[in-house]
């Protein structure tokens, strides 16, 4: 059985081969192709009062991004400039055609950040027009790139950037910092790992080397942080400090409730909200959206459950009018369902719009690209993927993508690879909450670790919930009794059996007394 040793050894060897462990180590922005040369224009369009239009996407890290280039350039006291955040349901997704026939036809130079990558039509108008187009963006670069003054991507050709899977929030803050070195001016970067932090999370970067750092510094931030938003949003939800999994659960979430739901600009707003009653104004809707976003995730997550199956090796489904705006979130709650990956369309005006989500070691990206004759279009990472295909071709895409996926068997098998062992149960104690908290933030490439326990007696149960779909447990392993939950739990554990769990630890705060609670993740038969 494991012991706190063990599991420190284990957890350590995790993060051995990282490099930049301190925020003095972490890459500069000559690292990235183009970044300067990207820099420079936007100085002289400062100078000359070009009129500048930053494009940002609908997500966190969209949000976030547009956010970090707006306040860093009203801090230069720049003002001929807008930023236009995308509508997922009227304008799609990033810098499009159609888009460019509404902006200020002064505009003389265009920003894209967390998109851009794959806009070969929306630059080739804007050469047509004599608009020097600045691409920053994270996601895997096409074959043909599209026509730009400057592209900021870590993944084309020839960029040096270290081997770090790195998100658009990021790119963005590297541009800020290459305008501050060419401008020759001092100001603070580390104002924006507030942001950062939430982005990198929210995006399912990996939490490791750089992004590890980035995300333990900005925590620390947040908590500290004079930000109108996150003083909102400790204040609303009672928090006196925020932890880790509130960045994932409950930040990330709401920030991304308004594009899923109808625009986020409004999240835009809120995070740009000078102070707290403007903040709340807008944390008021935001919050009805999310809970919108709630209702229809999981009218959706239990249709989708009627096609898919224990035995399928890919999870696909797909339905007309499906809401857009949660089947990215449906398709990660069926790949931890089912520990498979998964991809969710909605058939729609001719055309069925699906997203994706990766299990385990598996790069979604590069198994959906297996598919790519039958795809109008496709990108995104290695974690998570968008794609547009024909209706018509759905049932072919998902015998083929099923095929596809047996070259990909051993990194799918991997869905529990933060199972550490059967765990000591008289280890579980304060101070194993300190050692996993100090090993945080988990997530992508540092999975949440997962114990086993067998025979362990169920003393006492109960339902809670408004659905009452999770169950509360007391459960007793010789001499040591313990607390657990279940959420949406798959088969409901009796009084008087006993159980082999596999599960999570986390705090339990309760009137200032801080406890160890399990966290159910599967009941084994």
């Amino acid at each position: 059985m494991l012991k706190k040793a063990d599991i420190k050894a284990q957890l350590e060897s995790r993060f051995a081969k990282d490099l930049h462990k301190k925020l003095c180590d972490i890459p500069t922005p000559t690292a990235l192709k183009d970044i300067y040369k990207a820099a420079f224009r936007i100085k002289e369009a400062i100078e000359r009062d070009e009129c500048m239009l930053v494009v940002g996407d609908y997500d966190v890290d969209g949000v976030v991004s547009s956010v970090i280039v707006s306040e860093f350039f009203d801090a230069l006291g720049v003002s001929n400039y807008s930023v236009r955040i995308p509508n997922r349901f009227k304008d799609g997704y990033g810098l499009s055609a159609e888009m460019l026939d509404e902006i200020d036809e002064r505009t003389s130079l265009i920003i894209t950040v967390d998109n851009g990558i794959s806009a070969i039509e929306a630059s080739a108008i804007c050469q047509k027009r004599g608009i020097d187009l600045i691409i920053t963006d994270h996601h895997m670069p096409p074959a043909v790139l599209p026509e730009a003054f400057a592209i900021v991507n870590p993944k084309q050709a020839d960029c040096d950037f270290p081997n770090i899977e790195i998100c658009g929030a990021q790119v963005a803050w590297y541009l800020v910092g290459a305008i501050k070195d060419v401008c020759g001016l001092r100001y603070d970067m580390g104002q924006f790992l507030e942001l950062l932090c939430v982005a990198i999370v929210a995006d399912m970067m990996e939490l490791r080397d750089m992004n590890r750092l980035l995300v333990k510094c900005g925590l620390k931030a947040i908590n500290s942080s004079r930000r109108a938003a996150f003083k909102a949003i400790k204040d609303y939800y009672g928090k006196e400090r925020f932890e880790c999994d509130d960045i994932s659960f409950l930040i990330a979430p709401l920030i991304n409730s308004t594009g899923r739901m109808d625009d986020a600009s409004l999240s835009y707003r809120f995070l740009r909200a000078k102070n707290i009653t403007e903040a709340y104004d807008c944390l008021e809707r935001i919050v009805e959206f999310n809970n919108s976003r709630k209702e229809e995730e999981r009218a959706l997550f239990e249709s989708s459950l009627k096609y898919a199956t224990c035995d399928d090796e890919i999870i696909v489904t797909w339905g007309e009018q499906w809401h857009e705006g949660v089947i990215g979130i449906v398709a990660s709650r069926l790949s931890k369902h089912f520990k498979r990956p998964a991809v969710v369309f909605s058939i729609g005006e001719g055309r069925a719009k699906g997203s994706a989500r990766s299990v385990g070691k598996l790069d979604i990206l590069a198994l959906i690209s297996r598919c790519d004759e039958l795809l109008c279009s496709y990108g995104g990472h290695k974690g998570a993927a968008g794609l547009v295909i024909d209706p018509e071709n759905l049932p072919l895409f998902k015998e083929q993508i099923t095929n596809a996926c047996r070259d990909f068997l051993c990194d799918i098998k991997c869905a529990n690879e933060g199972l550490l062992g059967e765990l000591d149960p008289n280890e579980i104690d304060f101070e194993l909450l300190e050692l996993l908290e100090y090993f945080e933030p988990y997530g992508q490439k540092n999975p949440r670790p997962f114990f086993t326990i067998r025979g362990a007696f169920v003393k006492n149960e109960k339902l809670i919930g408004r659905e009452n779909n999770h169950q509360k447990l007391i459960l007793q392993h010789g001499d040591k009794t313990l607390e657990a939950l279940f959420f949406n739990f798959t088969r409901r554990a009796k009084v008087g059996e006993s159980i082999d769990i596999v599960f999570s630890v986390s705090k339990n705060s309760f009137r200032g007394l801080v406890t160890p609670q399990l966290l159910i993740k599967d009941i084994l038969e």
